[in-house]
């Protein structure tokens, strides 16, 4: 019960600083002889909203990621733990093991998803982007 407590802390961890991380970060543009200037605070919203909607959101992308992680970590150690003796503590530490790292990969994804959409978003509405 207590590796299940562990998971889930770490779980809601990965969630919130996922959420955190989406919503921190925007893109660096160049108004410098930019005839578009004038619309950049309406383009940045805009496009955040759409880069968002693109992204499928980090934190429910890094709920499945931990999920699936957790269910084929789960597998796998109940598989190794029956060959050592102990499948529902090689479960345990497979789940544990796969949902941190299903939930990090999903999550670093769909952050890279809204990265990318948000800046091709200001770039068609005739933005530099600098990163």
């Amino acid at each position: 019960m207590k590796k299940l407590t562990v998971c889930s802390v770490t779980a809601a961890c990965l969630l919130l600083s996922a959420c955190a991380s989406q919503t921190g970060w925007t893109p660096t543009v160049d108004t410098y002889n930019n005839q578009n200037s004038y619309r950049l605070n309406q383009d940045m919203h805009e496009c955040q909203q759409l880069a968002s909607q693109a992204s499928g959101g980090t934190a429910k992308e890094t709920a499945i990621g931990a999920g699936v992680g957790g269910l084929i970590g789960a597998a796998g150690g109940a598989a190794l733990g029956a060959v050592l003796g102990s499948p529902g503590k090689g479960a345990a530490i497979g789940a544990a093991a796969g949902g941190i790292g299903g939930a990090s990969k999903q999550g670093i994804q769909s952050e890279d998803r809204y990265k990318n959409a948000y800046n091709n978003c200001l770039r068609q509405r005739g933005h530099r982007v600098v990163n």
